[in-house]
């Protein structure tokens, strides 16, 4: 239905008039809404649809939408209307077929009202709808026995007894055909398709036939475009293999991981049908490679780290093999360090690669400062979607100062890593979870001054609920065995809890054993977890409400957990979320407030 409003009032301008006049918010509402009743009165034309509701009533009203211009600057085009009214009854029939209705009465009457106006009016007896009275899907070709398949033909939607609904009919073949096609039956086509009305119009027999034909693979992959890549290195990000069944999301996934490297401006993949041979598709992917040198400026806010800011420089194809080189300076009020990164992709796959990184850092918080330089190989290989396993060698060298006393370590550490995550949004998850565990170990026989086993986990999960809640956990854990004293372990290898990511309510690493003075010295062992209720809010905004307990401690019989509690006021923005936290300490002595503010991304 066509409706030509006069032009646009400002609202905002009358509602000042109304707040200077004294008149409350409410009368002003009412004004508002009193006006649209009568602009809605005084539509030139009106359709009134009579009989039947729900999604055929919808379809009707879509019929009779009037045509653009027959309504022109408030003014009905008369002979326009007549025409159309006298159209209306099959345009109405026509809705009305598809869901069934196949012997309604439908009278239309088209009057002038006392204001000038017009009414078309559409009464309807629907009559008794169309049942379906027996079904027939089945499959022919290559593809007939295919379980995917064959499990849709299973799931039609339209069963004996049913409603006779053509919309959901035409959506069901929709899909079969649509699956076919995604599985590598590019010649899929219905031989089949029929819906028989019978004779008094009370009953139909549904037939339907999926031709899937031949299988078609994958032929050979051509990359051109980026001659300053190997040809071994780009394949690694190929997820189509010759000889296998042809699939789209295979081409899309070998698109995406292209894009993903960042390292190509523009990614083009071709399956050409055209020149299939024998039922192989040979497919080319165009690339534009992008910069390989970049300087990339971060900042950022934590009240566990204060204001940060970090530059990072990436080499992206070192020496034309590839290989990735970074370096990062990051300087923060309490973290300050230069790190370096050299990576060398390994032809399996995308997520395999050795790499070599040296980090130097100097930390400075209230409970120790230390300097350190660790030098770290490592093997990383992909064992499935977002698992990755971890072989380390890393040597560490630490100098550092915890309740007044000034020590040095030198580490050798071997260790193992196992990593797992998967979300749904990288930026704003809903949906997923990640968890870590990690082991390392060393010896004097080593090199060491110390001998030692660590085991460290930490998870985290994310659950939706309904009314746009999400219900977020977090657990962290840690073991150390040593042969040697307390203290002669490094401070970046004790345990300590408390600050944004750990207990909120206390300081960042103010929790631990404490020393004879009651200075915190940190512990072998750690146990923390937490969990947040969280409600979206609007389309940017969330709230939040959190209970978090945790510490670290030397003696797993003797175990005292912190605990604080609060609520929580998110805002996301592209690059991720601003967090602003008010927690209370429970459990303790004059318990205090603390503010936990994160912005931007983390050191």
């Amino acid at each position: 239905m066509a409706i030509q409003a006069p032009p646009p009032i400002s609202t905002t301008r009358f509602r000042n008039i109304f707040v200077r006049a004294g008149l409350a918010p409410a009368v002003f509402l009412w004004i508002l809404l009193g006006g649209a009743l009568l602009l809605r009165a005084a539509e030139p034309v009106e359709t009134v649809v009579e009989g039947v509701e729900g999604e055929a009533l919808e379809n009707v009203k879509k019929a009779l939408a009037l045509p653009y211009g027959l309504v022109r600057d408030g003014k009905v085009d008369t002979q326009w209307l007549e025409r159309f009214a006298g159209q209306a009854q099959e345009r109405v029939r026509s809705a009305l077929e598809p869901f069934g209705y196949y012997r309604a009465r439908i009278t239309t009457s088209l009057v002038e009202t006392p204001e000038g106006n017009y009414r078309l009016k559409a009464d309807i007896d629907p009559g008794p709808p169309v049942i379906v009275s027996s079904v027939q899907v089945t499959l022919a070709g290559a593809g007939s026995a295919n379980k995917t398949l064959t499990g849709l033909t299973g799931q039609f939607p339209l069963h004996t007894g049913d409603l006779l609904v053509q919309p959901n009919y035409e959506e069901a073949k929709g899909v079969l055909r649509s699956k076919a096609l995604a599985l590598g039956y590019l010649d899929a086509a219905f031989s089949t398709h029929e819906i028989r009305i019978s004779p008094d119009r009370t009953k139909a027999d549904i037939r339907l036939v999926l031709d899937t034909g031949t299988l078609y693979r994958f032929g050979e992959v051509t990359i051109t475009g980026a001659p300053s890549y190997p040809d071994e290195f780009l394949r690694r990000y190929v997820a189509i293999k010759p000889g296998r069944p042809f699939s789209y999301a295979r081409l899309g996934e070998t698109q995406l991981n292209f894009t993903n490297t960042e390292r190509f401006a523009e990614v083009i993949v071709t399956p050409d049908r055209e020149h299939a041979h024998d039922h192989q598709v040979p497919v080319t992917i165009t690339l534009k490679p992008g910069h390989t040198q970049r300087l990339q400026p971060g900042i950022g806010y934590g009240t566990d780290t204060g204001a940060r800011g970090s530059l990072t420089y990436r080499h992206l194809n070192v020496l034309g093999l590839g290989h990735e080189f970074q370096s990062q300076l990051y300087l923060s009020e309490r973290l300050q360090g230069i790190a370096a990164n050299y990576v060398i992709p390994s032809p399996r796959d995308t997520r395999t690669y050795s790499a070599l990184q040296l980090n130097l850092q100097k930390e400075d918080v209230s409970t120790y400062i230390s300097r350190l330089a660790a030098l770290e190989g490592s093997v990383n290989r992909s064992m499935g979607r977002g698992k990755l396993g971890t072989i380390f060698l890393r040597v560490h060298q630490e100098g550092f100062t915890i309740a007044g006393e000034d020590s040095s370590s030198l580490l050798v550490l071997p260790g193992i890593r196992y990593s797992e995550h998967r979300f749904d949004n990288l930026v704003r998850p809903t949906r997923g979870y990640r968890f870590m565990v990690e082991g390392s170990g060393t010896h004097q026989y080593l090199g060491s001054d110390t001998g030692l086993i660590q085991v460290r986990a930490e998870g985290s999960a994310i659950v939706p609920l309904p009314w746009r809640l999400s219900l977020l956990s977090r657990v962290a854990g840690g073991l150390t065995f040593l042969n040697d004293p307390l203290a002669e372990l490094p401070a970046s290898l004790r345990f300590f809890a408390g600050g944004d990511r750990s207990v909120r309510g206390y300081s960042y690493k103010s929790l631990g054993p404490r020393n004879a003075s009651g200075e915190v010295i940190g512990g072998r062992n750690l146990l923390e977890g937490s969990i947040e209720l969280q409600r979206a809010l609007f389309t940017n905004w969330g709230v939040s409400l959190f209970y978090d307990a945790g510490n670290a401690f030397n003696d797993l019989t003797k175990i005292r957990l912190y605990q604080g509690a609060g609520f929580g006021i998110h805002y996301y923005t592209l690059v991720g979320a601003i967090n602003l936290y008010v927690a209370r300490q429970i459990g303790v002595d004059n318990p205090a407030f603390r503010i936990h503010l994160t912005i931007g991304f983390e050191l």
